[in-house]
């Protein structure tokens, strides 16, 4: 089969995935093996072809928001269905953070495209524990992102707090959030969007934005909560200046420039918060793929071939897109 492999992480206007041979993954007990139809192109790919994450496995396949076909079934799941392999590959099920249900802060926790080879290849495995039926209503390539961006997304929105019928500010404006403000819009909310992107300040009024500025600009009115999306820690001081009091802002990324230094009464004082989003639960996803399916998200994804990953992760990096990539085999 064919599969993308990382050999020297390093800057992907270089070569730091190759496209090989490889032979097709053998599903051991309770996983599923999959044919891969499409794989979302998240940043976090990037960051592990980049080298910003630690190495954790040789020549590792990138991918984690797979849609795919069932070929050998496992656990409830049959021949030809359609499934998604999202980040989240493994926990240990005994710890104390897995027994309170927050299995996402498991220290054995793995992932897929990290830990273990992910989407970016013509066959895949998973563990049947950790795969997840999907919505139907979606396009192959329209509900990849819907697998991480929109997992992710709603995860961190669940960290902000966002109050019923409250207003929230988004910064950066790519696959993840283009998906989590309608979902925030959906449920009343007011959205303010800050991203330096023209096209993308043009995509959030399209999608029913109350507003879009440049990525550093104060928003219209007191945020009640903000996420942030971008990987820019510059970015964290004037998002925490646009919060009302109580207000929290939510830093979506998995890696981030540096933070400046916080000044107390300027971003912090009056019960403003400032929270970290890791991964997700395997009930947070099944709780979004089900909003997802009762309230129809609209999708801007751009679709490139397999054969053509490099590009789309170049293009990922340098913003010549807005929305997500996706490839398709």
């Amino acid at each position: 089969m064919k599969a993308w492999m990382v050999t020297t992480p390093g800057p992907v206007d270089g070569a730091p995935v190759v496209l090989r041979t490889a032979p097709e993954p053998r599903p051991a007990a309770g996983e599923l093996s999959v044919r891969v139809l499409a794989c979302g192109v998240c940043r976090t790919d990037l960051h592990v072809v980049e080298g910003d994450l630690p190495v954790h496995r040789d020549h590792v396949v990138p991918g984690h928001e797979v849609v795919a076909e069932v070929v050998s079934p496992a656990g409830d799941f049959v021949v030809g269905q359609r499934v998604g392999i999202p980040w989240l590959r493994h926990t240990c099920g005994v710890c104390r953070y897995c027994r309170r249900g927050a299995e996402n802060l498991c220290p054995e926790s793995r992932y897929t495209g990290w830990d273990f080879d992910g989407g970016y290849a013509e066959y895949a495995v998973v563990p049947a524990a950790y795969a997840l039926p999907l919505p139907d209503g979606y396009t192959d390539v329209d509900v990849a992102p819907l697998l991480c961006a929109g997992i992710i997304g709603y995860h961190a929105l669940q960290r902000a707090e966002l109050p019923d019928g409250g207003v929230l500010g988004i910064y950066g404006f790519g696959g993840s959030a283009h998906i989590t403000a309608q979902v925030a819009i959906h449920r009343g909310a007011r959205v303010h969007v800050m991203t330096r992107d023209a096209a993308s300040r043009q995509l959030a009024l399209d999608l029913g934005a109350a507003s879009a500025q440049g990525a550093a600009d104060p928003p219209p009115e007191p945020l009640d909560a903000a996420i942030l999306f971008a990987p820019v820690g510059d970015l964290v001081l004037p998002a925490l200046e646009a919060l009302d009091a109580g207000g929290t802002l939510a830093v979506a990324g998995i890696h981030m420039s540096d933070v400046p230094p916080l000044n107390y009464q300027r971003h912090l004082f009056r019960e403003r918060q400032l929270r970290s989003v890791t991964s997700n639960t395997r009930a947070a996803a099944r709780e979004f793929l089900a909003f997802a399916a009762q309230h129809p998200l609209h999708l801007t994804t751009h679709p490139y071939s397999l054969d053509t990953a490099d590009r789309a992760l170049r293009d990922l990096k340098f913003g010549r897109f807005s929305g997500a990539a996706v490839l398709v085999t």
